[in-house]
C-alpha cells in the first residue's frame, strides 16, 4: 500500500482511480495529476516510481508552493528536426528567436514600431488549475464554514440545513430521510 497524506492507496488499481479516493480529487483532477507526474493511463500504483510517489505526495501537500510547469514550445506542422547535438535551452532560444523575428513581422506589417527583443515578451500565461486545489481537511474545513456561513445570514439555504431538510430542492414528500442525516453543521 502507498500513502499520501494518509490516504491508503490500493496496490492493484490504475492511479487514475486510486487518487479519486482522496476527499476533494476527482476523475477530472486526478487525470491532470497524471499528466503533471507523467503517470500513464494503464499505470497502476504498485508500478509507480518512488520518485513518481514524492513528487505527487509533496504537490498534494502544498500545491500553491509547487514550481510552474516548463513551456516548451511546439513545433508547427512544418517542422523539421535539427542535429540531435543541441541542448534543449540552445533549442528553446532558437524558437524564441523565430517567435521574435514573427513578432517583428506583424508589427510592420500593422505599421506599428517594431518590438524591442530586450524587452520581455509577456504572452498570456495559461494559469494552471492544479495549483488552486483544495484537498482533505481543508476542503472540509470550507464547506463547513460555507454552511455555517448560510445559518448565520438566515439565508433559505442555511435554514433547510438547520432543520436538516433537503436544500437543493429535492423532494421532501417521501424520501427526505438522506438529507436528514446528511444536512448537519458537524457532518465531517
Amino acid at each position: 500500500m502507498v500513502h499520501v497524506l494518509g490516504i491508503n492507496l490500493p496496490d492493484n488499481q490504475l492511479a487514475r482511480f486510486a487518487l479519486t479516493t482522496i476527499y476533494g480529487v476527482g476523475h477530472h483532477t486526478a487525470h491532470r495529476l497524471c499528466a503533471r507526474f507523467q503517470i500513464h493511463n494503464r499505470c497502476k500504483i504498485k508500478d509507480l516510481t518512488p520518485f513518481q510517489i514524492t513528487a505527487l505526495a509533496s504537490f498534494l501537500s502544498s500545491p500553491k508552493t509547487a514550481p510552474p510547469l516548463p513551456r516548451y514550445p511546439l513545433a508547427p506542422p512544418t517542422f523539421v528536426p535539427g542535429p540531435s547535438n543541441k541542448s534543449a535551452q540552445d533549442l528553446l532560444t532558437e524558437h524564441n528567436n523565430v517567435k521574435l523575428a514573427q513578432r517583428k513581422k506583424r508589427a510592420l506589417e500593422k505599421g506599428l514600431p517594431p518590438p524591442d527583443p530586450s524587452a520581455k515578451h509577456t504572452e498570456t500565461k495559461s494559469r494552471d488549475p492544479l495549483n488552486d486545489l483544495i484537498i482533505e481537511s481543508e476542503l472540509r474545513r470550507e464547506i463547513r464554514e460555507n454552511i455555517a456561513r448560510q445559518r448565520m445570514i438566515g439565508s433559505y439555504v442555511g435554514r433547510r440545513h438547520a432543520m436538516h431538510l433537503p436544500v437543493r430542492g429535492q423532494n421532501t414528500q417521501s424520501n427526505a430521510k438522506t438529507a436528514r442525516k446528511l444536512n448537519q453543521l458537524d457532518r465531517y
